[in-house]
C-alpha cells in the first residue's frame, strides 16, 4: 500500500511539473504598459479599468506593467512593450527625458499607444507650459473648457471599416460624461473615427464645440495610436461598445489585430 501511495504520488509531481513548466514556456502575445492616475477625481476610473485590464490580459495571453508617474519613462523603458496606454493621465509634469523618449517611440513606428480622457487636457496647467509636440500629435488641438456636472450623449462611428470599431453599433449612449471643448476640431489633422452629437446631450449643455470628435487616429507617425475622449466614468466598464472600442484599440495599437 506503502509503494502504491509513493507510486500515485511521483506521477501527481510529474504531472504538476509538466504543467508549471508549461505555463513558463506560454509566450506572451505583447507586453503593455499602462500610465495612470493614482488620486485625483480620476481614481474610480482607474480602479475600475485595472481589473478590466488584467482579466483581458488574462484571456487575451498578453501581460501588463503599471506606473503611476511618469518620472521612469525612457527609451530603455517603452522599448520593452508592443503597446502604452495613457490611462486618464495629463499630458503635462513630464521630464524633458520622459517628452523625448515618448515622441521617439511614436515616430518609430515599433510601438502603439492608446490614450484616453485627461490625455488632451492641453495648456497651461499647475505651472507646466503646454507640451507643444503632444498638441500636434493630437490634431493642433488645445483644451478650452469642459462639462463639470455631467451629461449623457450620442457618440456616432464614422469609420465603420476600422479595425478599431468593429462590431461597435453605429451609435451608443454614453451615460455619464464631462465632455471637453477644445479650441477646435482636430479633424483636419487627424482621421476621425467616432464624434458626439452635441444634440443629444441630456439635460442640454451651452458648452459646445460643433463638429465634435471623440475617437481618433493620427496616421502622420509610424507608430498606431488611438485617442479616446471617454474616460471618466467607472460605469463605461459596463458599457458593451466601449469596452469593445478599447479593446479593439489596445489590439490594433499593438499590431495584434
Amino acid at each position: 500500500m506503502k509503494n502504491i501511495t509513493l507510486f500515485i504520488l511521483l506521477i501527481l509531481g510529474c504531472f504538476l511539473q509538466q504543467d508549471c513548466l508549461a505555463q513558463k514556456q506560454k509566450k506572451s502575445r505583447f507586453k503593455a504598459l499602462v500610465l495612470y492616475e493614482n488620486g485625483g477625481h480620476h481614481l474610480p476610473f482607474t480602479k475600475a479599468a485595472k481589473p478590466w485590464l488584467n482579466k483581458l490580459a488574462i484571456d487575451s495571453s498578453f501581460t501588463i506593467d503599471y506606473i503611476e508617474s511618469t518620472k521612469n519613462i525612457n527609451e530603455a523603458l517603452l522599448k520593452q512593450y508592443q503597446v502604452f496606454i495613457q490611462l486618464d493621465y495629463p499630458p503635462y509634469t513630464w521630464s524633458e527625458e520622459s517628452m523625448q523618449a515618448f515622441q521617439k517611440y511614436m515616430n518609430s513606428g515599433k510601438g502603439g499607444w492608446v490614450g484616453l480622457h485627461h490625455a488632451t487636457l492641453l495648456g497651461e496647467f499647475d505651472g507646466y507650459p503646454m507640451w507643444k509636440w503632444f498638441s500636434d500629435f493630437m490634431g493642433g488641438i488645445r483644451f478650452v473648457n469642459y462639462i463639470p456636472d455631467f451629461v449623457s450623449g450620442k457618440v456616432t462611428i464614422e469609420d465603420k471599416s476600422h479595425p478599431v470599431t468593429k462590431g461597435i453599433p453605429i451609435d451608443f449612449l454614453v451615460k455619464k460624461e464631462e465632455w471637453y471643448i477644445y479650441d477646435k476640431s482636430p479633424r483636419i489633422n487627424v482621421h476621425v473615427l467616432a464624434s458626439v452629437d452635441e444634440s443629444t446631450y441630456q439635460p442640454d449643455s451651452k458648452v459646445k464645440m460643433g463638429d465634435h470628435p471623440v475617437v481618433w487616429t493620427n496616421n502622420h507617425f509610424a507608430s498606431r495610436n488611438v485617442y479616446i475622449f471617454m474616460g471618466h466614468a467607472p460605469e463605461l466598464f459596463q458599457n458593451e461598445a466601449y469596452t469593445t472600442l478599447l479593446r479593439n484599440s489596445i489590439f490594433w495599437a499593438a499590431a495584434k489585430r
